[in-house]
């Protein structure tokens, strides 16, 4: 076996910042940098493993992904050149700066370890950071801080740069996760059956198991704990943000954290002298996509995307769900939880648990390097049970972009080879949702719905809807504050009434 091509993990490296003053907190790429040189220090070779990288791959920030989070503080026009001239990673060529996607630490280690099976690197680093918290804090504090930075060179972009939602649902306000995920919560809701209160029970209950993990882990940023009922219950500390996701139900964008893995091959890291209870081979992984557009979806409350990695990844490792001993579900909102459970066969009550960190509401959510942690994590949880199984799974976008990987300590039987995803690709893609009216008039039909708050309480509705011809609509709710209120206290699913377009903009109005 040509060990120059057998591809390992051998460093992983986590931090979580809690400087209260933003003039000495460390800035994203110096927290980032932190991660790394952690990273390699968990290895044992340290400062030899940062001069052998010959990639590094660093997450898109959250301020060069969305517009809720523009940084005003400047920018890094070389963001991996940046951190690899802080890591004096002086050999590493090939930087990376990947587009968005909470997938994407998982899609990127896939991919690297393809690159070692065909030659084409040796060492490499996937890291990221946020410090959001730091940055709000100076907002709010009025201070001014310098992230401006231009070390010159250039950058390889990895992924998909096609922003998750279309033209016509920007038009009617759905333009980002905290405006599409609570509408997918609702279609679930009407699939299981439930009231309003009855959810959000579950919800709280579903969540309460992430918090626990969370006070647990002291790299998390929320350990109180919650309970169903704290989790689930709205108030002025828990508002509603999107209904019916209240603050705690929320990804926590606000921390400041960051985490790196590095991989290498067998022979380089027997180079480096990197003892073997440190190696974590990747027994079987996939990657697939739904339906771009959440408009263009089949239904919203499945994700045909979520099943088919599962199948390919529990193949490709040669073992089945019950072979794991730990898992850490993508838990951005409940709804991404519930999905990955209902495809993966995973009862909500699992007793492995569904999280190694606490989750994106508790543990943190850095934007799109979270599932680093997950990694990192499952790292640190599989070497302490040397043998055992643990799965990790990534998603990006509206449960959009999917990803999985399955991690042991021992070599894989099989030579590291992965299923082409075009394969398994196509049979998703011809799996078509309903048409879609863009300019809708006439009698309608709520099929799902989300009222979005603001500090002051309800603020606009986005709701979808189908047409009596069976094709579906995005709509906005009229400006009308009794009916919003309404919609969040009654259930909407289904209701009838009329849609009218009004320059561009659907208007949804119930009988």
């Amino acid at each position: 076996m040509d060990e120059t091509r057998v591809p390992i993990l051998v460093g992983s490296g986590q931090v979580t910042q809690r400087e209260a003053d933003p003039a000495i907190a460390l800035s994203p790429i110096d927290l980032t940098a932190e991660a790394g040189r952690k990273a390699a220090d968990d290895s044992g070779a340290g400062d030899a493993l940062l001069q052998a990288l010959d990639t590094i791959v660093l997450l898109r920030s959250f301020s060069d992904t969305s517009w809720r989070f523009t940084c005003p503080f400047g920018k890094y026009a070389n963001p991996p050149k940046s951190l690899a001239n802080r890591l004096e990673a002086n050999n590493a060529k090939r930087l990376v700066y990947t587009h968005p996607g909470g997938n994407m630490p998982q899609w990127s280690v896939n991919r690297m370890f393809e690159m070692i099976t065909r030659g084409e690197l040796q060492a490499a680093m996937i890291t990221g950071g946020e410090a959001l918290a730091t940055q709000k804090n100076a907002q709010r504090a009025g201070i001014e801080l310098n992230w401006s930075e231009d070390p010159g060179g250039a950058f390889e972009e990895w992924g998909v740069a096609t922003r998750g939602w279309s033209d016509l649902e920007d038009r009617h306000r759905m333009a980002g996760a905290i405006f599409a995920y609570p509408m997918i919560e609702n279609a679930i809701r009407g699939n299981r059956g439930r009231t309003i209160a009855d959810h959000g029970l579950e919800m709280g209950k579903l969540f309460s198991g992430f918090a626990a993990v969370a006070a647990g882990n002291p790299l998390a940023d929320r350990r109180q704990g919650f309970s169903a009922e704290q989790i689930a219950t709205v108030g002025s500390d828990n508002p509603y943000i999107g209904f019916p996701y209240t603050k705690l139900m929320n990804s926590n964008a606000f921390i400041d954290q960051s985490a790196a893995i590095i991989l290498t091959s067998v022979a380089k890291a027997k180079e480096l002298g990197i003892p073997k209870e440190k190696w974590v081979y990747l027994h079987g992984c996939a990657d697939a996509y739904d339906h771009w557009y959440l408009s263009d979806r089949k239904n919203f409350h499945s994700s045909p995307a979520m099943s088919k990695v599962a199948q390919e990844a529990f193949e490709m490792a040669n073992c089945t769900l019950d072979d794991m001993a730990a898992l850490d579900l993508y838990s951005c909102f409940p709804s991404a939880v519930q999905i990955a459970c209902d495809e993966m066969g995973i009862p909500l009550d699992d007793p492995r648990g569904l999280t190694v960190t606490g989750g994106l509401p508790y543990f943190g959510g850095p934007g799109n390097n979270y599932v680093t942690h997950s990694i990192a994590e499952m790292m640190n949880k599989v070497r302490a049970n040397p043998g055992s199984k643990g799965l990790v799974t990534a998603n990006g976008n509206y449960v959009t972009k999917q990803s999985a990987g399955i991690y042991c300590t021992e070599p894989t039987e099989e030579p590291f080879s992965p299923k082409d995803p075009k394969i398994y690709q196509a049979e998703i893609d011809a799996d078509k949702g309903p048409s879609v009216t863009e300019l809708a008039n006439g009698d309608a039909t709520i099929e799902t719905y989300t009222i979005m708050h603001d500090r002051k309480g309800p603020s606009f509705g986005i709701l979808f809807g189908r047409l009596s011809d069976g094709s579906r609509f995005i709509a906005n709710t009229p400006d009308d504050l009794d009916l919003m209120l309404e919609m969040t206290s009654n259930d909407y699913l289904g209701k009838e009434g009329k849609v009218k377009e009004v320059n561009g903009v659907n208007i949804f109005t119930p009988s």
